[in-house]
């Protein structure tokens, strides 16, 4: 079980894991062992609840594919198994971020002294620019 808080874990049954070769320096370690991890976790059928889904399929993050399916490539370390535990651990962190409730936005008006001084500021500015023009003699 992958525990997201007190009250949500998610079943490592869900989660798909496959090992691959790690990109980048590591000599000749890095051609022979496949340490690097894609994770893949499909949203749409996991056993979050309905509003942690809704609002992951509505992110605009590029670690979630069109067809909702959240991708990690975890590679930062020289073991599979660390590699499986950031993975999991950045699947953590996204699922926490869908759980926090946006707050809702109250539109605010500039008041009434905020409106008097910018357009006090607007008929200053133009004095000034029409200053700049040619000058009748």
């Amino acid at each position: 079980m992958l525990e997201i808080s007190d009250h949500l874990a998610i079943p490592l049954s869900e989660i798909e894991f496959q090992a691959i070769r790690a990109q980048g320096a590591g000599g000749q370690n890095v051609n022979k062992v496949s340490s690097a991890v894609h994770l893949r976790f499909a949203i749409a059928q996991s056993s979050l609840p309905a509003e942690y889904r809704e609002r992951l399929l509505a992110r605009r993050d590029r670690r979630i594919s069109g067809d909702g399916m959240i991708v990690i490539k975890a590679q930062r370390f020289r073991s599979r198994e660390k590699n499986r535990a950031d993975a999991l651990s950045r699947l953590r962190d996204i699922i926490r971020s869908a759980a926090a409730t946006p707050r809702a936005r109250r539109p605010t008006r500039p008041s009434r002294n905020a409106q008097i001084r910018r357009v006090d500021d607007k008929t200053r500015r133009g004095r000034v620019k029409h200053l700049r023009g040619k000058v009748d003699v």
